[in-house]
């Protein structure tokens, strides 16, 4: 039975300010990809969202509100389109006005652009060539002669996407630019017609056209010409529909179209577009020739932050071009090396995480991304969340990457990197490719294993196997000391409750416990949290810290709020409470006793700091670990 995801799309939508403020949504592999009129209402419910059940993530890039859902993203979007009032981007429909604004500088939109193209076809790419790396299996191992009808059929099968890649290209272009896509696949179709490439012996042949000499290319499985052309004619486009008759529009506009646009693709556009994408893929090889090292290196080290910010779209096309023109890409193992060490990441947080609900959050990514080379719920819902293994997959990325650069390892098909398409990697450096993926996922999870689990935001929780445990983390950051210690007559005499207190060394403040938040100060310096078992916590931000002004707090739920334990859920400015003379130790009573049998405290660093049993005292077991 397919799983209801209504509360959580009600949710999503409520906190990025309603259907009325999404101008636009789609989606790619793992992420809502959000456009909208005010991004500030849903930057204010950042927190919100990042902590809904269902949800890895929350990022802005390329102009984009993103919500990183993970495996279940298409069934989430799908859900919001039945649901709501809200237009899919990937549909060539909607508001002119909307589709052209231009917003973020030049290159944030440049890369969304390249994004919103190749989104769309990136699974057939992929679907083909696997197709393509199986049939390099099946006749190395003389599994099917290369010279039967059958491998010629699925090889045709295998080839088509690459060959006619400028028609993928001109259809998405098309529906990017808002401009006729027949007309436009028409224009781009015509460099790949028979009587034209017939012409094309060699690239850089020339023949005359109308007295004017014409440099002809070979245009199959370029990815320039098609955007640049389509492009241009979308702007062509507006000016014929201004200046033809709606009355002859049905024939004119496609024909004084074709006249100008293919002409012009064929004199100017598609041989600086094709001299132009070789140049981007020699530049990139010149580089990996002359120091594969260092290019793997950065590939390897830092393709988990471009595919963050999005912007690893614009090496795409190059790697497309070198398997186009040399019929191998250097760049694709490289990123292989970052691929399997995010893989890495989830073997090393399921074998070093006590807690069930992590556990089965890293088991559930770690055979997409080996089958599939899907990483991001990895790195959204592991790597990032708690930061070591973020640190631990660079690292190891790089290395890896290094190593494959350096003995310039070879891609002859474009693929996602996984165990399902090692064939893709076929050839004279397979072995060296194996290798290099070998020690990228043990290498992670090895390192990720020792580093452990540091966090930001959600803790690491720790299962005990006793379902009377109750796990607290300690709300800010410090030197953790007994109530007796405490300057205060009404905290150190226990006068409140039991409980702890600690120097804060920053100012961000967690929630303690899980549960729903009962109380919040006027002031902000303090707030009481209830257990689902009924355990009740104060916080108390400083000694006197009543007296402050406003804005020294700055507490981001409210009463009723359910919050998760290690839950960051606000911030006080440290300098200013020790500025103005006050005492910043911060206490963390248990103002209705212990409801548990046994409290498991833990510092920052996911250490136990104390452990006692339910209505002892703390005073005296406190532990540095």
């Amino acid at each position: 039975m397919a799983k209801d995801y209504k509360k959580l799309t009600d949710n999503i939508i409520a906190y990025v300010g309603g259907e009325k403020n999404v101008s636009s949504l789609y989606h790619c592999i793992t992420r809502l990809r959000f456009k909208l009129k005010d991004v500030n209402v849903a930057r204010e419910n950042k927190d919100k969202i990042q902590n809904l059940d269902g949800v890895l993530s929350v990022i802005e890039g390329n102009g984009q509100f993103q919500v990183v859902i993970g495996n279940q993203v298409s069934d989430v979007f799908q859900t919001i389109i039945d649901n709501y009032d809200i237009k899919n981007a990937l549909e060539n429909e909607g508001d002119e006005e909307e589709q052209e604004e231009k917003s973020g500088n030049i290159l944030i939109r440049f890369f969304n652009i390249l994004s919103s193209i190749f989104n769309p076809i990136i699974i057939a790419l992929a679907g083909a060539g696997m197709l393509k790396a199986l049939l390099v299996v099946l006749t190395t191992y003389n599994l099917l002669s290369s010279e039967g009808s059958t491998y010629k059929i699925l090889s045709a099968a295998g080839n088509s996407v690459f060959y006619f890649l400028p028609l993928f290209l001109a259809i998405s272009a098309a529906r990017i630019f808002k401009a006729n896509i027949f007309v436009a696949l028409a224009i781009v179709a015509a460099l790949l017609e028979p009587n034209f490439t017939g012409m094309v012996t060699e690239n850089g042949v020339v023949v005359d056209f109308l007295g004017i000499p014409a440099v002809l290319m070979g245009y199959s499985g370029t990815v320039i010409p098609a955007i640049v052309s389509v492009y241009i004619y979308s702007h062509l486009e507006k000016l014929l529909k201004k200046v033809i008759p709606k009355s002859m529009e049905i024939f004119a506009l496609s024909l004084v179209a074709l006249l100008i646009m293919v002409p012009l693709t064929v004199l100017v556009i598609g041989p600086i577009g094709v001299m132009l994408g070789d140049g981007l893929g020699n530049a990139m090889n010149f580089i990996s020739d002359k120091s594969g090292l260092l290019a793997g290196l950065l590939i390897g080290g830092g393709w988990t932050f471009l595919v963050m910010m999005g912007i690893h779209w614009g090496v795409v096309p190059i790697m497309v071009n070198n398997l186009a023109t040399y019929g191998y890409d250097t760049l694709r193992p490289m990123i292989a090396a970052a691929t399997f060490a995010s893989t890495g990441v989830a073997l090393g947080v399921f074998l070093r995480s006590r807690n069930k609900d992590t556990k089965g959050l890293a088991l559930s990514s770690l055979l997409p991304a080996l089958l599939g080379g899907i990483t991001e719920p990895i790195v959204y819902g592991l790597s990032v969340k708690y930061k070591k293994p973020l640190i631990a997959q660079t690292i190891v990325g790089a290395i890896t990457g290094a190593f494959m650069g350096a003995l310039q390892i070879k891609a002859i098909v474009y693929v996602f990197p996984a165990l399902t398409t090692l064939p893709a990697f076929f050839g004279d450096t397979f072995i060296y490719y194996l290798f290099g993926i070998t020690a990228a996922f043990f290498g992670s999870a090895a390192l990720t294993y020792i580093l452990g689990l540091g966090e930001v935001g959600k803790r690491e929780e720790t299962q005990t196997g006793d379902s009377n445990t109750l796990d607290v983390v300690v709300p800010v950051e410090g030197e953790v000391i007994t109530l007796d210690d405490v300057k205060d007559e009404v905290f150190s005499s226990r006068a409140m409750g039991d409980g702890l207190a600690i120097y804060p060394e920053t100012g961000d403040l967690f929630a303690p416990i899980s549960g729903e938040i009962v109380t919040v100060f006027p002031t902000g310096h303090a707030l009481g949290i209830k257990s689902t078992t009924g355990t009740e916590v104060l916080v108390h931000i400083g000694l006197n810290t009543v007296d402050l002004e406003k804005g020294i707090f700055n507490i981001s739920v409210k009463q009723g709020d359910q919050v998760a334990n290690g839950q960051k859920i606000g911030s006080f400015n440290l300098e200013k409470i020790k500025a103005k003379g006050y005492d910043p130790t911060t206490m963390l009573i248990f103002t209705n006793g212990i409801k548990e049998e046994k409290l498991v405290v833990l510092d920052k660093a996911m250490n136990d700091v104390t452990k006692f049993v339910a209505h002892t005292t703390l005073e005296g077991v406190i532990e540095n670990s």
